[in-house]
């Protein structure tokens, strides 16, 4: 495992919201964040078939385009009366205008289609570290629970407001942010890196 000596890193999202909640995760350790956004870095095409394959993708790409340390993050929704679909394609399934309420309402719909009275799902997170020189380390977290009936609360982002955590009856859309930050996915694959990377 390599360890961050930098200062700087850049997180290679354009997704505001995914920003916004990497940026609270690193916050404690003195990181200068720049998103790939604020740099205009272009967006690479997510053609890998794996979380881990897409989040390496989208690291490298920025390191090598910034000079700087970056950090992607490949995340989905995989529901199991859908064979894991949207999985990484859990972005696409929002369309061009990344409009989740389609995404979710897709979601149900395939799910009444399947026939499955299986509710179970989960949030999957693939995270990078890449280094200028093409160095990776990857980590990945998951959090199990159900599809709720219909999206429900404002919190979060994505597909958030249809996901209910096993153990809750809230979804990730009801839960106040900072209960959702200590569970998900994303801070799952954060433990892990902080412990390889940055304790």
């Amino acid at each position: 495992m390599r360890r961050v000596t930098e200062n700087k890193l850049v997180i290679a999202s354009h997704n505001a919201g995914k920003v916004r909640e990497i940026g609270a995760l690193l916050a404690p350790y003195g990181l200068d964040v720049v998103s790939a956004g604020d740099l205009d870095l272009p967006e690479p095409e997510e053609t890998e078939d794996s979380f881990i394959g897409n989040a390496e993708l989208k690291a490298r790409a920025a390191a090598q385009a910034s000079g700087l340390l970056a950090l992607a993050d490949d995340s989905g929704f995989a529901v199991d009366a859908l064979a894991g679909a949207p999985g990484i394609y859990s972005a696409r399934w929002a369309g061009p205008g990344k409009d989740f309420g389609i995404a979710m309402q897709r979601v149900l719909q395939e799910m009444a289609a399947s026939g499955s009275a299986d509710r179970s799902a989960a949030f999957i997170c693939a995270l990078t570290l890449a280094w200028p020189d093409g160095h990776v380390e990857s980590f990945e977290g998951r959090i199990d629970g159900q599809v709720a009936d219909a999206p429900r609360g404002q919190n979060g982002f994505g597909y958030d407001p249809l996901f209910i955590p096993s153990g809750y009856d809230q979804t990730f859309g009801e839960l106040e942010p900072a209960a959702k930050h200590a569970m998900s996915h994303r801070a799952r694959a954060f433990e892990q890196l902080i412990a390889a990377c940055l304790a």
